[in-house]
């Protein structure tokens, strides 16, 4: 398969951010919070960092330890929420076992949400009324686009467990003009996957989905990092098995995630401006109705 580098398209958005952020004076400030020893959080909380502080964003992170009440974690981004130097708050996901993460969520300002998680934002999104899409779910949307991919009237399907990943993913795949399904892996056969002109895969599970599932000429988007005994960083799909597949895959590394993080940036940026009376932004790329 052709694999879709996300690097690349990273790079053009982080250094889009950058130059926004110098040209209009910006100083725009990011809250984190960080809580347990998840080491791939910790990883990506400090990829986040680094890429912040490249592209001139402030970062305040909260590393906290897994037994932090949820009334303190809701302290903090209270104080976050009222202070005016603050333009975005990330809650990293997933919180340890204990902690109610949907709460938490709904803590927040609406308007400081980077990721988009807020109740009232997923709602905007249902509605088509939103000006910020989950980073997530953005750089799956870039990906396709980057390989001409047409949308509409496509078939999608997810694979995915997660419902906070996957409803907004169904709803802005709908807009767009395809008709979508979701299966759970454990409920997944062949026949589905090899129905689909795009799939995206996210369940963490290394080298799931095979060439034997998938239909020559479709686009398969890999959100699934798992790191194996030996070490090396693989997604949910068995890359060697459809190498020679024609198509188009999102390869791990070097696809949803580092444009996951250059559209972070992003959204930061465009919070900063709507919160300080900036112009909205538009999505045109997306298609989306």
């Amino acid at each position: 398969m052709n694999l879709i580098d996300g690097k690349a398209l990273a790079a053009d958005i982080r250094e889009q951010v950058k130059r926004e952020i110098t040209e209009l004076g910006l100083h725009p400030k990011l809250g984190v919070l960080l809580v347990g020893d998840d080491p791939s959080s910790h990883i990506y909380v400090n990829l986040k960092e680094k890429a912040a502080k490249e592209a001139g964003i402030e970062t305040d992170i909260r590393r906290l330890l897994a037994d932090t009440s949820d009334e303190e974690l809701k302290n903090i981004i209270e104080d976050w929420n009222d202070d005016e130097k603050v333009d975005a708050i990330l809650i990293q996901i997933p919180l340890p076992a204990g902690h109610d993460t949907d709460a938490l969520i709904a803590t927040m300002d609406p308007r400081k949400d980077v990721d988009g998680f807020h109740p009232q934002n997923l709602a905007a999104i249902n509605s088509g009324q939103s000006e910020i899409f989950p980073p997530v779910h953005e750089s799956i949307l870039h990906l396709i686009a980057a390989t001409g991919v047409d949308l509409r009237n496509a078939k999608a399907l997810i694979i995915s467990n997660s419902d906070i990943f996957a409803d907004p993913l169904t709803r802005l795949l709908s807009r767009a003009g395809s008709t979508v399904d979701r299966v759970r892996p454990d409920d997944f056969v062949n026949e589905d996957g090899k129905e689909a002109d795009v799939i995206v895969i996210a369940i963490g599970r290394a080298g799931f989905l095979k060439s034997n599932a998938i239909k020559p000429g479709a686009c398969v988007i890999d959100v699934g990092t798992n790191r194996p005994p030996n070490g090396k960083v693989v997604g949910d799909v068995d890359a060697e098995s459809v190498k020679d597949l024609p198509g188009w895959l999102s390869p791990v590394p070097g696809g949803v995630g580092p444009l996951t993080v250059a559209l972070l940036l992003q959204n930061t940026v465009k919070l900063a401006k709507k919160n300080k009376g900036g112009s909205n932004f538009q999505f045109p790329i997306y298609n989306l109705q």
